[in-house]
């Protein structure tokens, strides 16, 4: 979110979501970044957040992936279309991943901080995790 003590009123703070939110390059994240940051001052984690995520969902439509969604203990991506190279790919570095052909779905399991009794992996992290996964599985 964008917190109300870094863009003062409301219509600023709608300006900013939007600027965000019709970011469709890394040239239009890094503009929105500069504007906000000439405006306001120093970007807070949340608004750093936010650029974040619009960054993955950038990433996540050059892959043809147009949901990411945290469903308990996995993250759903959809719609996915695998090629035979990205399924192996993709059962041998995610061997518990469920792929559903019919629903063009996979459930990848989420990422823990540890192989036994780690913490699931969280924020920037799992944005990370996410961004790494679309690339190396699912880019080109």
């Amino acid at each position: 979110h964008v917190p109300h003590d870094y863009a003062p009123g409301e219509r600023l703070r709608l300006q900013a979501y939007r600027a965000i939110a019709s970011a469709n390059s890394e040239d239009d994240i890094r503009a929105v970044r500069e504007e906000l940051t000439d405006r306001y001052g120093p970007l807070p984690e949340p608004v750093e957040n936010l650029l974040l995520v619009a960054g993955l969902r950038m990433l996540a439509r050059a892959c043809g992936v147009g949901e990411i969604v945290l469903q308990g203990s996995n993250i759903r991506f959809a719609p996915v279309e695998l090629r035979e190279s990205q399924e192996l790919r993709l059962k041998r570095l995610h061997p518990k991943t469920v792929i559903k052909p019919a629903a063009h779905q996979i459930l990848v399991p989420r990422p823990t901080t540890g192989k036994i009794g780690g913490k699931p992996v969280i924020g920037r992290e799992l944005l990370a995790w996410t961004g790494e996964f679309l690339t190396t599985i699912l880019g080109s």
